[in-house]
């Protein structure tokens, strides 16, 4: 069974040196969701593209989310299904619910869905990521379901991470498709 990824990139989008351009070069079974405005993000347009591309989806795919894109995916899957999502890679998630980590302009994606999701899915996060606290990661993968991963000091885990095609990313999505697979 080919898998696909479809790629959910967060505040400002990925850039070119952000993991998420590398796996969507290496990886010919990705695409990606396409924002109309990346840089003053609202929920609700932001849930219509994702659900656009929810639509679209007409084989079993993985969502590869990133940051403010946690969110996004949390509020599609606490109102929403497809059953060709089997599983999500959901990393660096942007802490929402608070002030101190996060911008103004992306606190109308609060609150955060706490509800747990219907298939697998693996939350990785940075000791030191400015966006979210280590404990605030661990305890949303744990109202989510999903398993906790905690990679050290890499930061927001985005492009000044330096991390390219984050090879460790590829491990953990392997290991989530080896979970689903079981």
């Amino acid at each position: 069974m080919e898998i696909k990824l479809l790629i959910i990139p967060g505040l400002g989008d990925s850039g070119e040196d952000h993991w998420q351009s590398y796996w969507l070069k290496k990886y010919k079974n990705a695409t990606k969701v396409i924002q109309d405005n990346w840089d003053e993000p609202i929920r609700e347009q932001w849930l219509e593209r994702l659900n656009e591309a929810m639509q679209k989806l007409d084989s079993p795919t993985i969502l590869v989310a990133h940051s403010l894109a946690v969110s996004l995916v949390m509020h599609w899957a606490s109102a929403n299904s497809n059953p060709n999502v089997i599983g999500a890679l959901l990393v660096a998630p942007a802490d929402v619910d608070s002030p101190e980590h996060t911008p103004e302009k992306i606190w109308n994606f609060s609150p955060m869905p706490l509800s747990k999701l219907h298939f697998p899915s693996i939350v990785v996060t940075s000791e030191n990521d400015p966006y979210i606290s280590s404990k605030r990661a661990e305890y949303f993968a744990k109202m989510w379901g999903s398993d906790f991963i905690n990679i050290g000091q890499k930061g927001h885990i985005n492009s000044e991470s330096n991390l390219e095609f984050w090879e460790e990313g590829q491990m953990l999505l392997q290991q989530l498709i080896d979970k689903i697979n079981n």
